[in-house]
């Protein structure tokens, strides 16, 4: 889409907080009708109304139209995003292998800023799954290029813990 249309999709998105928890439905009326402008097959419709269900507590809701939006061929930045969001409602629905499924190749896609929410989530994803340690070990690794000390001892930590 253009650039207005994405700066008014970011507009709307800068409001989200505004809204009162009893008014969710007239937040997401606000990203319906911005998907309404978008042509009928593009994957961005899906994705916004996926992350409108969402953020508002509706993740049984956003689970297939974040999957519609994968399979109309959402990519780049924005399908990392869908994948992160799709595993996290997954695990919200009970479904925490899936989610799993999903994240596992995104440790091997080339580095964004979204590496860090692709290993916590992946993490939430294994502890619902009772893999607790797995999911420690991903949250240290991405911990560790951020502490001002102790990298290399906590990226150690993280991998001893699925060494054992």
């Amino acid at each position: 889409m253009n650039q207005d249309w994405e700066d008014r999709v970011a507009a709307a998105w800068a409001t989200f907080d505004e809204y009162p928890q009893e008014d969710a439905a007239a937040f997401r009326a606000v990203i319906d009708a911005l998907v309404a402008e978008l042509p009928p097959d593009s994957p961005l419709g899906p994705f916004e109304r996926g992350c409108a269900w969402d953020s508002t507590g509706h993740s049984d809701k956003a689970v297939p139209l974040y999957q519609e939006a994968l399979a109309r061929g959402l990519d780049g930045y924005r399908g990392r995003r869908t994948k992160i969001q799709l595993a996290s409602s997954l695990r919200n629905c009970g479904r925490a292998g899936e989610g799993v499924e999903l994240l596992i190749p995104e440790l091997d896609a080339p580095s964004d800023e979204l590496d860090d929410a692709v290993r916590a989530c992946l993490a939430l994803c294994l502890s619902g799954l009772g893999r607790d340690r797995e999911g420690l070990s991903l949250v240290l690794e991405a911990l560790a290029p951020h502490l001002p000390r102790y990298q290399r001892s906590m990226a150690n930590y993280a991998r001893a813990l699925v060494a054992e």
